[in-house]
């Protein structure tokens, strides 16, 4: 998907959220699937030159380290005494969008992105930690066309800057890369990349990786074609760019790609595996996470859905959507490639974080890669060559009855295959996936992998699509609503080496927030009704929860103050794909709204109000 949510999104009606709020020990009920995790035996998460800073805070980008584990080495809040954490402060952002965004701190400052609005178009602020209240140090606004709006697909979110060499960079919504400089604001480089006209946008959290700042679009629901580039850190110059669909050149695979199954093997199969020409508007965008192996000098990244939606549109496996790829970091060239979802049905994009673990899984400790993934499975892969050592469900799976890690085959199910004018019903999970965009996290020592996702289901009809450019291209009605047990979303927590569940906390609404866990054993994440919850990393008690002004779709960060102190903090401010009912002010009485989401997300709009609001918290 582009990164999804309404195809056109209704004006909005500012909200004004008040920021306070109470906080409280929760009781918070617990389904445990096996006795309480004992510390696990387990290494610690691939090192980077991140890893230092990470300990401190987020540092050098949202997901801590470039092994994307979203741990926190700071101890100070623990199990025992987080239900004594209180608010600190807040900052209004001004903005009443989703914010899935994660605040970065680099020594005394932290910058925050807000998400696009006429009003706070991708503005940048540097807040001063080292002051009370931390006030504004200054703010970057950059000069974005608001022709944008209309090719968000799924609200104007922003995920996040990253920190390098002196620099904050950053993507805006229309297109933009942009470098600032971390001290004083000034703007350092700006670099278009993505076409409105397209129907591209750009809402991924850039990563710096050596030299480079890779980006990557979003759009798949516009018919575009789908990259990843790199652009030189120092001046904003394009270093390489490789497309997800056409010819081997372009996809940058040559004589050192080496996947694993013979399905990912052949000759430009990014055209062959496509009706005559369709490749060139086959979606395949990348708007998620990438991770980095600095030993292996590789970087891993999934891939968008293809466009449309339709697939009696598309007939192939169409490559390369769907699909996690390894590159080398300098050069771009395709090392190995893995197609999750041949033949997407039911938008089964892998854009979603790739953890990189090492860990003993069959009597040996293994390079791995693990994937909560859209489709219902965790897979579990060797990082240097792409093969899939194992795949297990952790939701309700109706659409495929597993993976054959033996040929990497996904084993669909012919009766869920929507059609044009048939209506299929019962189809799970939906088109979210049993998890979407927000980003789990694991800790060494519980062994645990933290999952926040959806539970939800759907009814397809396939309709004929017509590409016109930068115009919907999708080709498709859909309705959404609960999975077994009505719960809509849960945190799981789940065991990788031995491949179980051991908890979840179930969620009346999608658990669209993001994961983080630390070294004192607390796992937070957010609730879509606003409650900013603390749980006890082994056995999921709630240990403490705040109820914030608007629904948690961010992501959580802890992080070292210039006291001395650890500090929490996360983003309130309902909207993104699953809650753009209540910015977009979408009618609940059609169910086709927003892509289908809306059916599911009805009384949304009872349980909370738009808002924009960061929230900080310490003992």
């Amino acid at each position: 998907m582009c990164d999804r949510r309404p195809g056109r999104l209704a004006p909005l009606v500012v909200v004004m959220v008040v920021a306070g709020g109470g906080c409280r020990k929760g009781s918070g009920e617990v389904q445990a699937a096996v006795p309480p995790a004992r510390p696990a035996a387990v290494s610690s998460a691939t090192a980077s030159p991140g890893a230092a800073a990470s300990d401190e805070g987020p540092g050098l980008m949202p997901a801590h380290a470039y092994a994307s584990t979203r741990i926190s080495g700071l101890d100070q809040i623990t199990s025992a005494n987080v239900g004594s954490l209180k608010l600190a402060w807040t900052f209004s952002t001004g903005v009443t969008r989703g914010h899935e965004g994660a605040p970065l701190v680099v020594g005394g400052t932290m910058y925050v992105v807000t998400p696009y609005s006429p009003q706070s178009p991708n503005v940048l602020y540097a807040l001063d930690l080292t002051q009370p209240g931390a006030p504004a140090k200054w703010s970057y606004k950059p000069k974005v066309m608001q022709a944008a709006q209309g090719v968000a697909c799924c609200d104007t979110v922003n995920r996040g800057a990253s920190y390098a060499a002196g620099k904050i960079f950053y993507n805006t919504l229309d297109g933009q890369t942009i470098a600032v400089d971390a001290a004083t604001g000034k703007e350092a480089w700006v670099a278009r990349v993505a076409d409105i006209n397209m129907g591209e946008s750009l809402t991924m959290a850039p990563l710096v990786v050596k030299d480079k700042v890779l980006v990557g679009d979003s759009g798949g629901e516009f018919g575009i074609r789908g990259w990843l580039q790199a652009l030189d850190a120092a001046t904003g110059k394009p270093a390489w760019k490789a497309y997800h669909t056409g010819p081997d050149a372009d996809v940058l695979i040559g004589a050192d790609f080496k996947p694993f199954y013979k399905k990912d093997q052949g000759k430009d199969l990014g055209v062959s595996s496509w009706p005559p020409e369709a490749w060139k508007t086959g979606g395949a965008g990348m708007w998620g996470w990438i991770s980095y192996d600095p030993d292996l000098n590789l970087i891993y990244y999934g891939t968008a859905n293809p466009g449309p939606w339709n697939p009696e549109q598309r007939p192939g496996d169409n490559k390369w959507s769907t699909t996690i790829f390894a590159r080398d970091a300098d050069t771009g060239q395709a090392r190995w490639a893995y197609q999750l979802t041949p033949h997407d049905l039911h938008d089964y994009d892998g854009i979603n974080e790739q953890l990189l673990l090492d860990l003993p899984i069959g009597g040996q400790t293994r390079k791995v890669l693990v994937r909560p993934e859209r489709n219902g499975y965790i897979y579990v892969m060797d990082r240097t060559t792409g093969e899939v050592l194992s795949a297990d469900q952790f939701g309700y799976v109706t659409s495929s009855s597993g993976v054959d890690t033996k040929t990497g085959e996904l084993q669909g199910v012919d009766a869920k295959k929507p059609q044009i004018g048939k209506v299929v019903r019962d189809i799970c999970p939906a088109a979210p996936g049993m998890k979407d965009w927000q980003p789990s996290a694991f800790s060494p020592r519980t062994g645990l992998l933290y999952v926040p996702h959806q539970n939800l289901c759907m009814d397809e009809e396939g309709t004929e699509a017509n590409y016109i450019a930068g115009t919907p291209f999708v080709g498709m009605n859909v309705k959404m609503y609960a999975g077994p047990g009505g719960n809509r979303g849960e945190l799981l927590a789940w065991d990788i080496v031995n491949r179980k569940k051991v908890w979840a906390v179930p969620e009346a609404f999608p658990a669209w927030s993001g994961a983080l866990t630390t070294a004192g054993d607390v796992v937070f994440y957010g609730t879509m009704e606003g409650w900013f919850k603390a749980l006890d990393a082994k056995t999921g008690k709630v240990l403490w929860q705040f109820k914030t002004g608007s629904g948690i779709i961010g992501q959580p960060v802890s992080y070292r103050g210039p006291d001395g102190r650890q500090y929490i903090a996360v983003f309130s401010g309902v909207g993104g794909w699953a809650g753009a009912i209540v910015p977009a002010g979408l009618d609940p009485r059609d169910g086709t709204g927003a892509l289908g989401f809306v059916n599911a997300m009805t009384d949304l709009p009872k349980a909370t109000t738009a808002g924009g609001m960061l929230y900080v918290f310490s003992l």
